[in-house]
């Protein structure tokens, strides 16, 4: 089988070290054989050569809170559009992912199983996929789409075939909504365990699901050989109560106290800030018909989601990057590393975010994430040097180069 090797470029392996000049990468098939000095592989003259033309090699980045089916719209327009139409929309989204150098992605809720197959069956192009199915949310919780109206709107469409609704209170009810989500495919489960911004009838501090409930969730997914189960867990005591009850990452984080960060330290929980959300919903509020109630609370929390990021950074906590991608636009997945930076974060760490930490959080360490031998080919090149401007790598142009999976998806080289 051919080899192809990647050089000439700035290699950035993901794993925190220097940033070395004159090593290379070698891929063959899916898979990566070498990285190191090119002075010290033998190559033979065969070999595909990709002239990363000065720029910087990375792993390919992970975003581990996206909603792949969906961007943020007025409800005009949702009630509008058949409901077929979001699966064609789906693959816009899937692409410009992609494009933007995000090769892995852990979907927060909304992507049926078929998309996933579709993806690994190669109809479609898009990163690689983990899929949590619907998210759990209690009556009139966050996911809960009933309005003061007495309608319901969900943002998504749910209770199709492969896409259970999320709704569930009390244990029982609860153990057998899991059950649900695993049997439809999911691979990790995702629990709504405060309420957030979006949602009309609650406030991101409220605290949703018991202790109990919520290790019920974990425990269900420890039964299917370790899924592990994420939390949208905003204010302080929904944070803690999903810690305590064994859940692998907090998304948002936002009301972050002292008291759960030491309980994320003791129990080695991952947190996802997802920093843009907020800004995003700030940003789009006019052009995509956000309520007013998102608008306000978007305003009151995003002062205290960059104090509780940058104290959980600086006391240790694990942090894995993600964005909440599909309530902004597809593809602009990379401003979150300049929003981290701009928060306290080293370059260096963004990046660790988004590879080796975010590969972690997935639990897919041991074929993505970072650039070694053995691993998949999962690489991307972008112009210049990130470490010097991190803000650069939110420009899907100077994305000169996506592989994933060995196989070149973007190329401007």
């Amino acid at each position: 089988m051919k080899q192809t090797i990647i050089r000439n470029g700035l290699l950035i392996d993901g794993n925190g070290g220097e940033p070395k000049q004159h090593h290379i990468v070698v891929i063959e098939g899916n898979t990566i054989r070498y990285v190191g000095e090119e002075a010290s592989f033998q190559a033979t003259g065969e070999e595909v050569i990709i002239d990363a033309q000065g720029g910087a090699i990375l792993p390919g980045f992970i975003d581990t809170h996206v909603h792949m089916m969906m961007e943020f719209s007025p409800i005009a327009e949702r009630l509008a559009t058949p409901f077929s139409y979001m699966y064609y929309k789906a693959a816009q989204y899937l692409k410009a992912t992609l494009d933007a150098g995000v090769t892995s992605v852990r979907d927060a809720l909304g992507t049926d199983l078929g998309v996933k197959k579709a993806v690994d069956d190669g109809l479609i192009p898009g990163p690689r996929l983990q899929l949590s199915i619907n998210a759990l949310t209690i009556t009139g919780g966050h996911g809960d789409g009933y309005t003061v109206s007495g309608n319901t709107l969900d943002i998504l469409p749910s209770n199709y075939p492969g896409m259970p609704h999320g709704l569930c209170d009390g244990v029982e009810e609860v153990r057998k909504k899991t059950r649900e989500m695993l049997r439809a495919g999911a691979e990790v489960i995702k629990v709504h365990a405060t309420g957030g911004v979006l949602s009309a009838t609650d406030h991101p501090e409220f605290t949703q699901f018991s202790l109990e409930e919520l290790k019920v969730i974990v425990e269900e997914g420890q039964f299917r050989k370790g899924v592990k189960v994420m939390a949208h867990a905003q204010g302080a005591e929904g944070i803690k109560n999903a810690v305590r009850a064994g859940v692998h990452s907090i998304e948002h984080g936002i009301f972050i106290d002292d008291e759960a960060i030491e309980l994320m330290l003791e129990n080695g929980t991952f947190l996802v800030p997802t920093l843009l959300a907020p800004v995003a919903v700030l940003e789009t509020a006019a052009q995509t018909g956000m309520p007013d109630t998102a608008v306000q609370k978007s305003k009151e929390v995003i002062q205290h989601h960059v104090e509780s990021f940058r104290k959980a950074y600086n006391a240790g906590v694990k942090i894995a990057m993600g964005t909440d991608a599909g309530v902004m636009k597809h593809g602009t997945n990379l401003r979150e590393l300049g929003l981290m930076v701009d928060a306290g974060m080293t370059p260096m760490d963004a990046i660790i975010t988004s590879t080796k930490s975010a590969a972690e959080c997935l639990g897919w360490e041991q074929q993505v994430g970072t650039l070694e031998t053995g691993k998949l080919a999962d690489i991307i090149v972008v112009k210049g040097n990130p470490l010097e401007n991190i803000h650069s790598l939110s420009n899907n142009d100077l994305i000169q180069l996506v592989m994933k999976d060995g196989k070149v998806e973007k190329s401007l080289l």
